[in-house]
């Protein structure tokens, strides 16, 4: 099991938690540079199931037992593609409801399973939708990126894309879908461009979609369609020059927070797009004689706070560089005027943010560029007041959810490529934030 271990950048962090940890068996070792998200964890909300996909396809559901005891397997299956991401539809308790799981890979497959038994309810392969891979490399296969459902609600959202260049031409097919219960289609949305998010608002009648890439005929980073229908309802680009344009949206009441991949700025958008206000995260930097930037790639909006994570740095002229921008890995939570609330630093790549109410998790990976183990880890953070805790782990942390009062994590094994030692190994971590 990992321990909890006080560093120079984490000496305010007090929490102290007791993990239980699971082997998940074996997966190939990360290197220096950050791997596509190869593992998926889910926290089911009101009924005691962390639920696991892995790259091979495994999807197993554990039932969270006491202090003293470790999660027993509830279920084990299969699913056609790489497992790289969860959720659960309908209410959970005493094992009801759906556990859906959404691949990358042939197929791009998303599949329903009880949750008691983990008996396949329905399937649906998107690969019909948007083609199949035209090269046998993991960037052209057909992938679910992202999968969303209200709370207790049935219709499942999902955002699936491929991708294929022949010579200089360069091109995305995209789906957006809303499945009712049984699996059957609702309505489709489809674009030339590349989905990288979707979020609900808490009432569930709006969803937004964040494209990433945008180099065809659809050109805008942010659409809003009615959940009902897919209609759309406004859009909303940061009108910078190039396909770059989003890297995450999160509804915050009538409000929409988004990290904007074009001029790595976070903002804050009222009804129909309009701008409350903006921030600078990592927009370009002289420093020496390169000018550097970092992708904003998440956004939380919780309450009145918004809370932006950036990535890695590059250099404008080259990706290479040794420098590194001053606001690389950090974390920052404005408060409802755009004002800085806290921030900090997060050490590392973030594959992705969960939350448990005003708690934030993040699970940090390699910082390829500093090459420091002692960077992996999950964080924690209160959304008003800042950092809570760190539990630093041998592997880098890729997938971390939380619900109910409880944190799972999963590690993977890292190498890096000047070291030729393999840190740590692919394990469930899972404790309680009560």
């Amino acid at each position: 099991m990992a321990e909890t271990a006080d560093a120079e950048h984490d000496d305010e962090r007090t929490q102290s938690l007791e993990f239980q940890s699971i082997p998940l068996g074996e997966i190939e070792t990360a290197r220096s540079r950050h791997m596509w998200t190869r593992s998926a964890v889910h926290v089911a909300s009101g009924d005691d199931l962390v639920v696991t996909g892995e790259w091979d396809g495994t999807v197993t559901a554990r039932e969270i037992g006491s202090d003293s005891e470790s999660p027993e397997v509830r279920w084990t299956v299969d699913h056609p593609d790489h497992a790289v991401g969860i959720k659960t539809l309908g209410e959970t308790t005493n094992g009801d409801g759906t556990v859906v799981v959404v691949g990358r890979g042939e197929t791009g497959t998303i599949a329903a399973y009880d949750a008691a038994t983990g008996e396949q309810q329905w399937r649906y392969d998107t690969v019909d939708d948007l083609g199949e891979a035209v090269k046998d490399t993991v960037f052209y296969l057909p992938y679910v990126v992202a999968c969303e459902t209200a709370a207790a609600g049935e219709t499942l959202y999902a955002a699936a894309r491929r991708y294929e260049r022949d010579g200089e031409t360069r091109q995305w097919h995209s789906t957006v879908y809303a499945f009712e219960p049984d699996g059957s289609v609702r309505w489709t949305y489809e674009t030339d461009a590349s989905p990288i998010t979707i979020e609900l608002d808490d009432a569930g009648e709006r969803l937004a979609v964040g494209y990433n890439r945008c180099m065809g005929d659809h050109d805008t980073g942010l659409v809003v369609l009615e959940a009902e229908t897919g209609d759309l309802e406004w859009t909303w680009d940061p009108g910078t020059e190039g396909d770059r344009r989003v890297g995450d949206v999160s509804f915050g009441g009538d409000s929409v927070a988004v990290s904007s991949h074009g001029d790595k700025r976070g903002y804050l958008l009222g009804p129909g797009g309009a701008e409350r206000w903006r921030v600078d995260l990592a927009v370009e930097t002289d420093i020496g004689d390169e000018t550097l930037y970092a992708y904003p790639n998440h956004a939380h909006a919780n309450g009145g706070n918004v809370t932006f994570v950036t990535g890695n740095t590059y250099a404008v002229e080259s990706r290479e560089t040794e420098r590194r921008h001053p606001n690389e890995h950090r974390i920052a939570t404005f408060d409802r005027d755009g004002e800085l609330r806290w921030d900090d630093e997060v050490c590392g790549f973030v594959h992705g943010l969960d939350d448990d109410g005003d708690t934030v998790v993040a699970p940090c990976a390699q910082n390829f560029r500093v090459r420091d183990p002692e960077t992996h880890a999950v964080r924690w953070f209160d959304c008003e007041s800042g950092p809570i805790g760190v539990e630093r782990l041998e592997g880098i942390a890729t997938a971390a959810a939380a619900a109910d009062g409880t944190l799972a994590a999963i590690e993977e094994p890292v190498e890096y490529h000047d070291e030729g030692q393999t840190r740590g190994e692919y394990v469930l971590h899972v404790t309680s934030l009560e």
